[in-house]
């Protein structure tokens, strides 16, 4: 099971009082509903593709309306073909069950619509975003190689309304649209988890948290090893740089010929080809600085290259 599906197979699980029953159940059909006419009748249908969904939706219709609901099973026929669960109302109970919840009129047919913008208590703005979530929310697995969290909408009305119900929690959700609807959505992994924590997944919180922070050490370890082989790889080219340098003084004029500081500073180079300049200086017993051999080397440099370009009289 996907991440997201265990996600919403923990909130169907959440128990909650009856006011915020009604809030969940606002959600889910205001998104999800749709009117249609059924073996000569017309009927509401609650659909999804997750089973602990449909079974959540006849649960709540069932506690919170007195009604009965069937249950409709049907393949998907395009793309996956997964099974989708209707919860069937008829439209007697339907209209009556809208009308509890804030609609005044069902349509004949097609999708419910937006549902009614009402005060809702602090209790059931998150039951209301639980809903509308298992109604039409995907998160991506944490594991994956970026965070993201949406909410489908089928209307601009209920994209605005999930929008600010969010941001009312200081979610900084974003809104965008696509050609099936809009989408509010969050990228920053910390929002997730504070959304995750709103609705009552704390399971998938826990999890989603593990793998975040499991992500956050490795990068930062990668980054100290890529750090720690740039300045590995930067010092040893450093050191075969100095040995040419040295190496081709010798071979003009003889190391014998430089000044006192600077032949110490070559012949340790030779001894010691493989260490970089702060393990040198050691080899000094510290009498020479870092900063100290760096400049004997450039030193150095500079003599070879007045050598390569055959200038004579250099200034030792």
């Amino acid at each position: 099971m996907s991440f997201a599906g265990q996600t919403k197979k923990e909130l169907t699980m959440v128990d909650e009082s009856a006011c915020c029953q009604r809030a969940e159940v606002e959600a889910i059909v205001g998104w999800n509903g749709l009117f249609r006419m059924a073996e000569d009748r017309r009927v509401l249908d609650v659909e999804t593709e997750n089973v602990a969904t449909a079974r959540r939706i006849y649960t709540l219709i069932k506690a919170q309306f007195d009604v009965h609901p069937e249950v409709v099973v049907r393949k998907k026929m395009r793309l996956k073909k997964n099974n989708i669960y209707a919860i069937r109302v008829p439209s007697v109970h339907a209209e009556a069950m809208l009308r509890s919840l804030g609609w005044e009129a069902g349509a004949q047919t097609g999708p419910v619509g937006p549902a009614p913008t009402r005060t809702l208590k602090a209790c059931c703005k998150r039951a209301f975003l639980r809903g509308a979530f298992l109604a039409a929310g995907s998160v991506n697995d944490p594991g994956g190689t970026s965070y993201h969290l949406e909410i489908g909408c089928p209307t601009e009305s209920q994209a605005n309304h999930a929008l600010c119900l969010m941001n009312e929690f200081g979610l900084h959700a974003k809104l965008i649209q696509r050609k099936k609807g809009y989408v509010v959505y969050l990228k920053e992994g910390e929002k997730i988890v504070e959304f995750l924590s709103i609705i009552g997944a704390h399971q998938a919180l826990l999890k989603f948290e593990d793998v975040r922070i499991l992500k956050g050490m490795r990068n930062q370890v990668n980054r100290l090893v890529n750090c720690e082989t740039a300045n590995m790889n930067k010092t040893i080219a450093a050191a075969v740089r100095q040995l040419e340098v040295i190496r081709w003084i010798d071979q003009q004029i003889g190391l014998e010929t430089l000044p006192p500081h600077l032949r110490e500073a070559a012949e340790l180079r030779l001894r010691h080809p493989e260490v970089n300049l702060q393990e040198l200086s050691q080899r000094t017993g510290n009498r020479v600085s870092k900063s100290g051999l760096n400049h004997r080397f450039r030193k150095l440099e500079e003599i070879a290259n007045k050598l390569r370009m055959g200038v004579e009289g250099f200034s030792q």
